[in-house]
């Protein structure tokens, strides 16, 4: 999805004249929409951050390579995050570079400022929100693109916090996702945690596998070094 991002961004950069042009609107809103649009999928697979969080992203949320996650959009009300309480994570380097670099696009289109507040919006400026539900057209139509049935915004969290706890990293997803406790996390994704019982499995191959004459078998009932386990 990363890679159809990417291509539909270079195809609207391809395509858009300069201001004074004809179609150069058309082409100014494409641009703006699929810089969104690459946006939009590195933070929701880099972060794991819920549909309404991600469309509520202010553009001074992010400080250096930390996002400040502290509200989100609810049927269509602005709140809390889902835990009732803000978080902090630590960006990859690519996804925060690819957030300051279009954000100052933005800014030097539309002047100084100029620009609002919210990170996705409908308008240039900036100035209102996109929405969670036509963050999640937008995602939707990314994922037609790329012909990948099923994916969703929610999934793309399940995958981040499945890679996490499948590398033995409960806590970092509990913190990563923004769960309340890290019994959440565990309760959820609990099939994902990678097997630890290699040495116990190692020890009764050994057992199993010990020289046969070493046991002599007793008659049932009696006693003594050397009986063999029947069931064994």
């Amino acid at each position: 999805m990363l890679a159809t991002a990417e291509l539909r961004l270079l195809e609207a950069h391809a395509n858009c004249r300069p201001p004074g042009e004809s179609s150069a609107s058309r082409g100014q809103v494409r641009l703006h929409r699929t810089e969104q649009d690459l946006l939009l999928v590195r933070l929701a697979a880099d972060t794991g951050a819920r549909r309404g969080e991600l469309a509520a992203f202010q553009l001074n949320d992010l400080d250096g390579r930390v996002l400040h996650i502290h509200r989100a959009f609810s049927a269509d009300v602005l709140t809390t995050p889902k835990s009732g309480h803000g978080r902090a994570l630590t960006l990859g380097a690519t996804t925060a570079t690819l957030w300051r670099t279009v954000t100052d696009r933005w800014q030097a289109r539309a002047g100084a400022d100029r620009l609002g507040p919210w990170l996705f919006s409908p308008d240039p400026l900036h100035s209102r929100p996109l929405g969670a539900g036509a963050l999640g057209h937008r995602f939707n139509k990314i994922r037609d693109d790329t012909g990948i049935p099923g994916a969703t915004l929610h999934r793309l969290r399940h995958s981040l916090a499945t890679h996490l706890v499948g590398n033995g990293q409960v806590l970092q997803a509990q913190a990563r996702l923004g769960h309340a406790d890290a019994a959440t996390t565990l309760r959820e994704y609990a099939y994902a945690l990678p097997l630890t019982d290699q040495d116990v499995a190692d020890a009764l191959d050994v057992h199993l596998d010990r020289p046969r004459d070493q046991f002599t078998v007793k008659e049932p009932g009696s006693t003594g070094p050397g009986q063999l386990n029947h069931e064994a």
